[in-house]
């Protein structure tokens, strides 16, 4: 500990200081997160005023369709860290050089989003689909495809702007895309204004329609404002550069198979649980959905200690990376200890909030209280994991997060749930017990390998 007190008074200054820029940057993030999630949940509630067939293909094909496309975008993740460390280093025009660079990358991914789309015949054969509600799925993901380009150019253009550490932009235009959301499903779902109904298909036409306005705006907003000008996007368009390419995958790609990885055990998940009824199931969604947005919380702070970790490193400060990094995370955990502490005390009302049926209710309130736990190391995996993309290190990360949450966290999940090895089985609990376990695991695993790399980076 230092013993001299102005060192001291420097430290707590200092620490102060980063969590206001964390504070600053990742509340307009939580907002667009939020406002990315209420997307679907008005696609679902619009289609359950259709029909059972409805509601059914927007849940199908919604899910389709963000397996396929999250995966894909979620390499364009790479792009905030690249940006921010040129950003700290004042290169401001080889800013505007990868951005043409994404542009190329977008390109090629999009056209993999786009034929995954059209062909979608091996996600359709899983489902094994009624033939009613696989012609609306088809449709739907179809009329999709149409805004894939859309959606990576707006993904471009929020890793440029939380790049440079102004996430306000990005912010407006997904609150604004929300506010639009609606009007939109119903001229294409209901039929408004003389328009043929085209029922739950509509609400992917909408999801399209909606992407390209908000791309053109937003990028017509970008390219004539003055902040955004020092970046050089208006000049000659750059060709591909192998070598920047390959760098940026280099990063990408890991981060791209770690999304993954954590999405399908989460999916599987509720698959397995699925098998023991409709109770247990309902009661597992609740739980899901509450840990889905805790999740919100730690993963835009966890955003915002990325971009500052980046720009510090740019700029030639280590150690401020590496204190911007801790802070980050004492500040999620602090967060995540109070929603733990809410969870656990208010189970019996959030359960009575989701559900009137008093079966779900009692099978959700152990759970909710489990996912107190459960956020606990969500939180502390979301800031670290993002910390270290603002190393530019996504490698050891994606390894760590395949293994733990595949081997003791699903695979310990369906052992502890479903079967008779340690005790009677113990249904959705056991599912959650290890994915607490692992949870926590990974967090573990990942704060330790974030204090190697900010500790060699802060070596002479």
């Amino acid at each position: 500990m230092t013993s001299n007190p102005i060192a001291r008074n420097l430290d707590m200054q200092s620490s102060v200081s980063s969590t206001r820029e964390l504070a600053h940057l990742a509340w307009p993030m939580l907002v667009a997160q939020l406002a990315m999630m209420a997307n679907a949940v008005i696609d679902t509630a619009m289609a359950g005023r259709l029909s059972v067939i409805d509601l059914a293909a927007v849940g199908i094909a919604a899910s389709i369709m963000a397996t396929v496309l999250m995966s894909l975008v979620s390499v364009l993740l790479a792009l905030p860290p690249i940006i921010a460390h040129l950003y700290g280093a004042e290169k401001r025009a080889d800013v505007g050089r990868e951005i043409h660079q994404g542009i190329w990358i977008s390109l090629m991914l999009a056209l993999v989003a786009i034929l995954l789309l059209r062909f979608p015949g091996p996600f359709i054969a899983i489902s094994q689909l009624q033939p009613a509600v696989e012609i609306k799925v088809r449709a739907y993901l179809t009329a999709s495809s149409w805004g894939v380009p859309a959606a990576f150019a707006l993904r471009l253009f929020f890793g440029l702007s939380m790049g440079i550490g102004r996430p306000r932009p990005v912010m407006f235009f997904n609150l604004l895309s929300l506010a639009i959301k609606i009007p939109l499903n119903a001229l294409f779902m209901y039929g408004v204004s003389g328009l043929p109904a085209m029922d739950a298909p509509g609400a992917a036409v909408a999801t399209s329609a909606d992407a390209w306005l908000m791309a053109v705006i937003a990028w017509a907003w970008c390219l004539n404002h003055p902040d955004y000008a020092e970046f050089g996007l208006r000049r000659r368009f750059a060709a591909p550069n192998l070598a920047a390419i390959r760098e940026f995958l280099k990063l990408g790609i890991p981060i791209g198979l770690t999304f993954i990885a954590d999405v399908t055990a989460f999916t599987f998940m509720a698959l397995f649980i699925a098998r023991l009824g409709p109770v247990v199931s309902g009661a597992h969604q609740i739980a899901a959905n509450l840990a889905a947005l805790a999740f919100m919380i730690p993963l835009s702070l966890g955003n915002a200690t990325s971009i500052l970790v980046g720009q510090a490193l740019g700029a030639g400060q280590p150690a401020r990376a590496r204190r911007i990094s801790w802070e980050g995370i004492r500040l999620g955990m602090a967060i995540a200890v109070a929603l733990c502490l809410i969870f656990r005390l208010g189970a019996p009302q959030i359960a009575s909030f989701y559900t009137t049926d008093h079966r779900v209710q009692a099978m959700a309130i152990p759970l909710i209280a489990m996912v107190g736990l459960y956020h606990l190391g969500d939180a502390l995996q979301a800031v670290t994991v993002n910390a270290l993309r603002g190393y530019k290190k996504s490698v050891v990360p994606m390894a760590i997060y395949t293994v733990t949450l595949w081997v003791p966290g699903l695979g310990g999940g369906i052992v502890l749930g479903l079967t008779n090895a340690f005790g009677p089985a113990r249904g959705a609990p056991g599912f959650w017990l290890a994915a607490i376990a692992s949870i926590w695991l990974v967090g573990g695993l990942m704060a330790l390998y974030l204090d190697v790399v900010s500790k060699k980076h802060c070596a002479p």
